[in-house]
């Protein structure tokens, strides 16, 4: 099995690679950051530097690994565009769909691949919570375009998954007390009563790679936080 992870050299990517390679898979992952391309080279069969906004790089990118057949998508601008709607500038909001929305489709549109495609939105689209419109907007579009391209696409599988607030790097845009309180907070409502791990989401991943007659589905993985929302 070869499978391409963008976005995979750091959280839910990185997760995803380390499982699906201790699974004896081919795993080829990229990112924008050369430093995290170069740590993790050691773990996977091919890691290299691409910025997933570029169509450029995207397409030299694509054209040089050929067919293969898994696609993960899982990268993202980060917080951009986070913040109540009237004090975020147009121009955060449309960087938001391009690092992530845009990117994507451009990643689908390039890629040769043969199985099945993930992409990891997020529970930001129906969890309805203030300073996320923006965030909403993006991964709410992207679970809209699941299933149409799951129909467009067959017999190549699409699939989502939706996760809810998990440890990773994302949240680094806030101090380590402010974080730690956030995480408490999400721990608390959630039905499982913890915080979510990167490892969580992976393995969600890799049940959908795996999962032949699941296509054009997003499947929540929160912890249950959202049920409330849902």
């Amino acid at each position: 099995m070869r499978v391409v992870i963008m976005g995979g050299t750091a959280g839910i990517g990185l997760a995803t690679a380390e499982a699906l390679a201790a699974d004896g898979a081919e795993v080829i992952v990229c990112g924008r950051d050369a430093a995290r391309v170069a740590a993790v080279e050691d773990k996977v069969a091919v890691a290299e530097r691409v910025d997933g906004t570029d169509a450029s790089e995207v397409e030299a990118f694509f054209e040089r690994i050929g067919a293969f057949d898994h696609l993960v998508l899982a990268f993202s601008p980060g917080p951009l565009g986070l913040g109540p709607i009237k004090q975020t500038g147009l121009e955060a909001v449309q960087g938001a769909f391009a690092g992530k929305l845009f990117g994507y489709l451009l990643a689908i549109q390039k890629a040769q691949v043969t199985g099945s495609i993930t992409v990891v939105a997020a529970a930001s689209s129906r969890a309805a919570l203030p300073g996320t419109v923006a965030l909403a907007a993006v991964n709410g579009a992207l679970d809209a375009v699941v299933p149409p391209l799951a129909a467009e696409l067959a017999p190549v599988r699409v699939n989502g998954v939706s996760p809810g607030a998990v440890d990773t790097a994302w949240w680094s845009f806030l101090p380590e007390e402010a974080r730690t309180a956030q995480f408490a907070s999400a721990a608390e409502a959630s039905p499982v009563k913890r915080i979510g791990r990167p490892a969580d989401v992976a393995e969600a991943i890799r049940y959908l790679i795996n999962a032949s007659f699941v296509t054009g589905v997003v499947l929540p993985v929160d912890g249950g936080l959202t049920l409330k929302s849902a």
